[in-house]
């Protein structure tokens, strides 16, 4: 690749942002990310950027209102510098969840979101398995999806595990189960649950499938509180599973995750580091699958006007 593009990283995971640049062969664009004491995000870019290209990777991670700001402020600074194109980087897209109206007086977060960036002077997205894929269409601009898959399908297969059953944690993730499941030449179940209010609590139901004697997949797209998960790992230990695995592309593990995840019956959860996972979070059946090569071949494919789809061929 030539050198009329630029990548900058933000704070939220300068580890992954730089193992993106490694791939690519480049050095990360020079810039400053300071707060001043009010609060206030103050950037400035030490790197030209008129009528370069330019990749901005910051995931909207927690603590999410603040990494969101500095990406709104770093794409402003690159549109405002005259850069050629802006493309935001976004490995893990916060408010994805917010994505619909579903109760009276509650506002479409995800579309405020998706006009934020646009408005800011992105002109393309690139993210990682947002929580609802409608999301695209709340961009005016191309955004181009990335998935995990085929790094969560690589890690299985090397297992070699048989008897394997994937197991989708809800209804609305079947689709996306059923690619893993086919990836893997395995069957798919689907764990019957009910969400009870806002605050992470889920009550589940059931499981449709079989899962007796087998091992046992759970897939999901994020581990946040874990409610969920551990809910499915629930489920799937009482219907009589083998070994239970776990897998999300997103590992926010906010709150009481850990606990609960460190207290249930799973014998390996593979996560990836679109989200830095802090030291204190690593159990020790937790692996971390890098996106740094995916998103490196995005990046190189968006820059070279060839299509992305072909990294999941």
């Amino acid at each position: 690749m030539t050198s009329d593009f630029v990548i900058f990283a933000g704070t939220a995971n300068r580890e992954l942002a730089a193992s993106v640049a490694r791939e690519l062969g480049v050095k990360l664009g020079a810039c400053v990310v300071e707060q001043f004491p009010d609060g206030e995000t103050s950037v400035r870019l030490d790197e030209p950027v008129r009528g370069r290209e330019v990749f901005i990777i910051q995931p909207t991670a927690p603590p999410v209102n603040e990494h969101l700001m500095e990406l709104l402020i770093m794409v402003d600074a690159a549109r405002r510098a005259s850069a050629d194109r802006i493309t935001a980087v976004i490995p893990f897209f916060g408010y994805a969840r917010q994505d619909r109206k579903d109760q009276p007086r509650v506002p479409i977060t995800a579309r405020l979101i998706a006009d934020c960036i646009t408005v800011a002077g992105a002109q393309r997205v690139l993210t990682m398995d947002m929580h609802a894929g409608q999301i695209q269409g709340f961009f005016n601009i191309p955004v181009d999806e990335l998935t995990a898959q085929i790094l969560q399908a690589r890690h299985f297969a090397q297992l070699e595990l048989e008897d394997l059953t994937v197991v989708s944690a809800d209804e609305g993730f079947a689709k996306k189960a059923r690619r893993l499941a086919d990836r893997l030449n395995a069957p798919l179940a689907i764990i019957e649950k009910r969400r009870l209010g806002n605050n992470g609590h889920i009550e589940a139901m059931g499981i449709i499938g079989n899962i007796e004697g087998r091992n046992a997949l759970i897939v999901d797209d994020e581990i946040d509180t874990a409610g969920s998960l551990t809910q499915a790992v629930r489920v799937v230990d009482e219907h009589g599973a083998r070994d239970i695995y776990c897998c999300a592309s997103h590992g926010i593990l906010s709150g009481p995750a850990i606990e609960r995840l460190s207290k249930a019956p799973i014998k390996e959860i593979v996560i990836t580091d679109s989200i830095p996972l802090a030291e204190h979070k690593r159990l020790p059946n937790m692996t971390v699958l890098s996106v740094a090569g995916l998103f490196a071949g995005a990046i190189s494919r968006i820059h070279d006007g060839r299509s992305v789809t072909e990294l999941f061929r």
